[in-house]
């Protein structure tokens, strides 16, 4: 899949916006503070609703106005789907084909990105949850029942701790209703990670032997708070946990065990990739962006759009030419730099793009 052409009005600093784009390599070239990071951002909007950098979809909007428009074309195996996304005082309208979606869950998987960002180079070392949130963006966008089955859990999850929080006297059979109801979605929820991740360690494995010359091997452990001894008895093992936990979740007046309190653990030659070297952890985080496209090929046999935010400076020779290769294997990348002096080898037909304070010309190549 490719996006043809995207449409953005009162988006960050841009007042409107209109830009066509090529199937293959995008470059946005500018000064720092210059809105190269928003084009990406709208194209990241578009597919997930959602910003990778601000959690208040208010910061999305330019500071003059009260409403902006996202908008795009994109072109599939299957024919054109044009998209829209409306931020309004009122909420948020999503459209595909048109057509209003009312489930978030029917808007997301339309169109699949994989962003690539100076910020993940924290997965390896960051807080847990921002490897919960990698799970949930790559999950999400190939498995939409993933998404539907988390948000009952949160749903779940949110009551249960609200009522230990504000209940003066406990009611047994009540916390043992919402104990069911949080077992039933927390178990499906662990059952989808721990199969994406079989999988994401699988691609996982070959692009890091390429990368490290063969020298390591990845392998990816889901840590959880349930004891996951037999996949068969996950729902017993979960009651237990709560069960273990009661006086703990009494004490403290939240949930202390349950997919929202799981983590991901990476190993390099089975040592805990977090005691490896920085270089490590670019060659771990690289070989997951990339397996990622690879296992969003296979699953929804679309090749998906590649987001790749100024993260040349942050890569060594060896690797930026690795993450190259696989841009030049026709997958429409977008990538924005201060310069073009480290993309020597890039492919011939490819579209730049200056930008200048909110201003955007094509260059001719």
């Amino acid at each position: 899949m490719w996006l043809q052409s995207l449409k953005i009005k009162h988006f960050r600093n841009y007042q409107e916006a209109d830009i066509d784009f090529h199937p293959g390599l995008n470059v946005f070239l500018g000064q720092n503070a210059q809105g190269k990071t928003n084009i990406l951002e709208a194209v990241y909007f578009l597919a997930l609703t959602r910003s990778h950098r601000t959690r208040s979809d208010k910061d999305l909007i330019h500071f003059t106005e009260n409403d902006l428009l996202v908008s795009g074309i994109l072109e599939k195996k299957t024919g054109k789907v044009p998209l829209d996304i409306n931020l309004t005082p009122k909420g948020r309208i999503t459209k595909v084909n048109h057509l209003k979606q009312s489930k978030l869950s029917d808007y997301i998987g339309t169109m699949n990105v994989v962003l690539f960002a100076p910020e993940d180079l924290q997965l390896i070392k960051g807080a847990p949850a921002l490897r919960r949130k990698f799970i949930d963006i790559e999950l999400g966008q190939i498995k939409p029942i993933y998404l539907s089955d988390l948000s009952h859990y949160h749903h779940v999850l949110k009551q249960r701790n609200t009522y230990l929080k504000t209940a003066k006297t406990i009611d047994e059979t009540f916390l043992a209703v919402l104990d069911d109801q949080l077992v039933e979605f927390g178990c499906r929820v662990m059952q989808h990670r721990i199969e994406f991740l079989k999988k994401l360690e699988h691609f996982g494995q070959q692009k890091h032997l390429e990368l490290s010359s063969h020298l390591e091997n990845l392998t990816i452990k889901y840590c959880s708070s349930v004891p996951l001894s037999d996949s068969n008895k996950l729902k017993e093992s979960f009651q237990i946990a709560l069960k273990q936990s009661r006086s703990r979740d009494l004490f403290k007046k939240n949930t202390g065990v349950g997919p929202h309190r799981d983590d991901i653990a990476f190993y390099i030659n089975d040592m805990n990739a977090n005691f490896g070297s920085q270089g490590q952890h670019r060659s771990v985080v690289l070989s997951l962006k990339l397996a990622e496209i690879e296992l969003m090929e296979t699953v929804t046999k679309e090749k998906p759009i590649l987001l790749l935010d100024d993260v040349m400076s942050e890569l060594d020779n060896s690797r930026q030419l690795n993450l190259l290769e696989t841009i030049s294997q026709n997958i429409q990348t977008f990538m924005t730099t201060t310069t073009l002096e480290h993309l020597q080898n890039m492919p011939s037909n490819i579209k730049i793009f200056s930008i200048h304070e909110g201003h955007l010309t094509e260059d001719k190549v």
